[in-house]
């Protein structure tokens, strides 16, 4: 994985027509029922980006997710503006999440971050990857957020996916609802998974790239002294990600 470090990742390192299928987390648990049943009664493999807030809030859905057998990344503890934070904020955002993930999914997380609205700088992505993550965005988030109310169909979800298909694509897509409306991505997802095996494609799975990770490359970990203290931060003054 380490190929995958210093820089904004969109699109996997593959030559294979495979596609990686991710779903980030932040509200309710609204569609994350008809989403797993989707994924694991058509055999696809996946990845999860929950918030760490979304870990705590809803453990049972993060632990469901593992159970499952789905990966599951890291999409910051509060979902911020990174921009906005120094970098002992940006530190502790990452490492927040990563135990609330670690508590409620009950597995060791993959070592992908996924910055809140896809807010990348080369700063934000060195910290990242100080921290032992790997920057993964998308080539094509699908849309289904924005929901029925803001003028998405499930649709032009599923359209926005399969344009985007070619070896190595990253799809972002979303479960949960912030307005209450249902969550298009879900009807959505086996239109995409037979749209997509129409063409030839099949699907990755992120844990085989994090299985390469760290090749070559010393353990990262941080020390005291670089994350702000008071709590709830003290509790990262030395965490190793990659032992």
């Amino acid at each position: 994985m380490s190929e995958l470090f210093g820089r904004k990742v969109k699109v996997l390192p593959e030559n294979r027509p495979v596609v990686a299928l991710t779903f980030n987390a932040a509200w309710d648990e609204a569609g994350i029922a008809d989403v797993l049943d989707t994924l694991t009664r058509l055999g696809v493999p996946a990845a999860f980006f929950p918030t760490g807030d979304f870990a705590d809030r809803h453990s049972r859905a993060v632990r469901a997710m593992a159970e499952h057998g789905f990966g599951l990344g890291n999409h910051s503890y509060s979902h911020p503006h990174f921009e906005r934070l120094d970098p002992g904020q940006a530190a502790a955002e990452v490492l927040r999440a990563d135990r609330a993930i670690r508590r409620a999914g009950g597995v060791e997380p993959l070592p992908f971050f996924r910055f809140p609205y896809s807010e990348t700088t080369p700063r934000g992505i060195e910290a990242v990857n100080a921290l032992g993550f790997a920057d993964l965005e998308f080539t094509a988030d699908t849309k289904g957020y924005l929901g029925a109310s803001r003028g998405m169909t499930a649709d032009q979800a599923v359209r926005r996916a399969l344009d985007a298909l070619r070896p190595g694509a990253v799809i972002q897509m979303h479960v949960g609802s912030d307005d209450g409306g249902p969550v298009l991505d879900a009807p959505a997802l086996p239109r995409i998974i037979a749209g997509a095996r129409a063409r030839g494609y099949g699907f990755a799975d992120l844990r085989a790239y994090a299985g390469r990770a760290y090749a070559g490359r010393p353990c990262p970990f941080i020390r005291s002294g670089q994350l702000p203290d008071p709590p709830p931060y003290s509790a990262y003054s030395r965490v190793t990600l990659c032992a």
